[in-house]
């Protein structure tokens, strides 16, 4: 006998629409009367702020969530293998970025729609302010770094995967998330001159100006040192823990180990060297190789010359295509 559930089942799907028109374009949401009319410049940011607010309302114990895309038969992603793993927020772009869904979805489906991200729960919990004597001390005895700030950076990466463009170039979503990874709790970022050299992107003037046509930030004066800048993707705003904590993500970052990346590597290679050891447990690690490339910026089939350049670099040891392709497998040096 098949036992009812006590509980109904609740819809955790959002989505938004951009909708050109005279004046700018108009914000369209299902759930809500009005739809304001936006400055073209900050319509990407305030569609995923608009969802982000409509999934910190909505919040639902983790075991009251279904896979809603299970729920609606299916139609976001192609057949698979079937619903597994965790229930997560999936991101997903559509139409030019003129679509923006957010939704409840399964590990297994999540992986399997296109222009899809998983949205870190630390990304939408609600600003907690902490106090000064808290911040002093964890910052006293903060240990050295580990699984902590190996997941935030993966988490981000995942979440800019999304959030920029796909056509953006791997040395802008490095600064990228070094950005959102060390902006205070206003978006407002201060990076040295000494420290952009250090990452040789010093004086790559071309890479503020992707990020900011993407709508992602905007740069106060130009000339002035450090360079300043302010986020405008709200989103990255309610990150948790505190900054002290997501500047140590961005550190690890720098030198993700058990890896030692140059500066002087191409950065297609970097950012590929990064998304593998945040993909890591224990010296190996594995993933879908379309989720991969779109952290890295990359179609698949130049993913995986970046994964051969990366062996014959010997920042990786050997790689491998896993379940007919659609997955990659691979170890890092050290690995027994």
């Amino acid at each position: 006998m098949r036992l009812a559930s006590t509980h109904a089942t609740v819809q955790r799907i959002w989505t938004v629409r951009l909708r050109p028109q005279t004046g700018g374009p108009a914000l369209a949401c299902p759930r809500c009367a009005h739809s304001p009319v936006l400055q073209a410049v900050s319509a990407r940011s305030a569609a995923l702020t608009h969802l982000a607010r409509h999934a910190r309302a909505d919040a639902l114990p983790g075991h009251l969530r279904t896979c809603q895309c299970r729920t609606l038969g299916c139609r976001w992603h192609p057949r698979h293998r079937g619903c597994a793993g965790p229930v997560l927020l999936a991101l997903t772009c559509d139409r030019g970025g003129r679509i923006w869904r957010l939704a409840d979805a399964c590990a297994a489906c999540a992986a399997a729609m296109s222009r899809t991200a998983v949205v870190p729960p630390t990304l939408l919990r609600a600003d907690r302010t902490p106090t000064h004597s808290s911040t002093s001390r964890s910052a006293r005895i903060a240990p050295p770094f580990g699984p902590a700030e190996q997941q935030r950076v993966r988490e981000m990466l995942t979440y800019l995967a999304t959030a920029l463009p796909r056509f953006s170039s791997p040395a802008a979503r490095l600064l990228a998330l070094q950005c959102a990874l060390r902006a205070d709790r206003q978006g407002q970022i201060r990076l040295p001159h000494g420290f952009l050299r250090g990452m040789r992107l010093h004086g790559r003037a071309e890479l503020w100006l992707e990020l900011e046509h993407a709508d992602w930030l905007h740069r106060f004066r130009r000339r002035c040192s450090p360079i300043q800048a302010q986020l405008l993707d709200a989103a990255v705003l309610h990150q948790d823990p505190g900054r002290t904590a997501r500047v140590r993500a961005a550190q690890w970052a720098l030198c993700p180990a058990p890896l030692v990346l140059s500066p002087a590597l191409p950065s297609a290679l970097r950012l590929a060297a990064l998304a593998l050891a945040a993909h890591s447990t224990a010296g190996a690690g594995g993933g879908e190789l379309d989720a991969l490339a779109r952290q890295c910026g990359q179609p698949p089939q130049q993913l995986e010359d970046l994964l051969d350049q990366l062996v014959r670099a010997r920042l990786v040891t050997t790689w491998r295509l896993h379940h007919d392709g659609d997955e990659g497998r691979w170890e890092l040096p050290g690995h027994s």
